[in-house]
């Protein structure tokens, strides 16, 4: 398309809509009409109507006694939708192989599905020693870490329905199998906010998981690290791998909006 046609079709009170949001910044977080009209290059009549419109929009405010226009934290919606439209196993990726490079130990991505995982993402790393797994591999979430932490954030009625239809099978004699055990335990991990499991599903394998949450306190998927019990000190879940697996969730859920407000709402 050519430039002439580009500017025939050119929204030009959106533009401008566009360039008054990007004026607010930490060096001036509020501004009066004046400065926002000096600062565009035009005269004061041209944003008047543009800023009532964000302002009845909800993307900004006015304090009654200064004049000054101000964000609002509605315009956050604004990055969530762009970060929401891309595939947050992409997003995650990088998070994972940093994980991956600081604990040495193989690090994935995984939701629920039913009463199973499904791994959507994987970092990792290589040797005798590597515990990995292909993407799209399901696995019984009762019987590891990623799973009981994505139950454990699961509705009552969903868990209800869920050991109605399922059984709680054991593949080792350390997978729990009560269902009275087994929702006490989800409990303590839901408070916990984490979930470590020691060969539970296969002999000498242990993981720890943490939680990536949604900006509306969701759950949206389990951050997991896997070691083999015999290539790792007995202490490395505790000491150093859940410490990071935390810090890590932790940034991946800001970067989804989420906060710890968004999850005391919904208590």
């Amino acid at each position: 398309m050519a430039s002439g046609e580009k500017e025939k079709y050119s929204a030009n009170s959106l533009v401008r809509g566009l360039e008054i949001i990007k004026l607010f910044n930490e060096e001036q977080p509020s501004l009066s009409l004046s400065e926002i009209a000096k600062q565009l290059g035009v005269s004061r009549t041209v944003p008047y109507r543009l800023l009532f419109t964000l302002q009845q929009m909800g993307y900004l405010s006015q304090d009654e006694n200064t004049k000054q226009y101000q964000l609002t934290p509605k315009v956050l919606e604004l990055g969530f939708s762009y970060v929401n439209s891309l595939k947050f196993p992409e997003i995650a990726q990088p998070y994972m192989e940093t994980l991956r490079d600081e604990v040495s130990a193989s690090c994935h991505l995984s939701i629920l599905d039913g009463p199973e995982v499904v791994y959507v993402g994987s970092a990792p790393i290589r040797g005798v020693s590597a515990v990995n797994v292909n993407i799209g591999l399901r696995l019984p979430a009762h019987a590891t870490a990623n799973g009981k932490l994505l139950l454990a954030f699961q509705s009552k009625e969903k868990l209800m329905q869920l050991f109605h239809t399922s059984n709680l099978t054991p593949f080792t004699d350390r997978t729990l199998t009560v269902p009275s055990e087994f929702q006490k335990q989800l409990e303590t991990i839901r408070q916990d906010g984490y979930a470590i499991t020691s060969g539970e599903f296969h002999p000498g394998i242990r993981s720890v998981a943490a939680p990536i949450f949604t900006k509306n306190g969701e759950i949206l998927a389990a951050l997991n690290v896997v070691a083999t019990e015999s290539a790792y000190q007995e202490d490395f879940m505790d000491k150093i791998a859940l410490p990071k697996v935390l810090e890590t969730s932790h940034l991946l859920s800001s970067f989804m909006g989420f906060s710890q407000k968004s999850v005391l709402k919904k208590q």
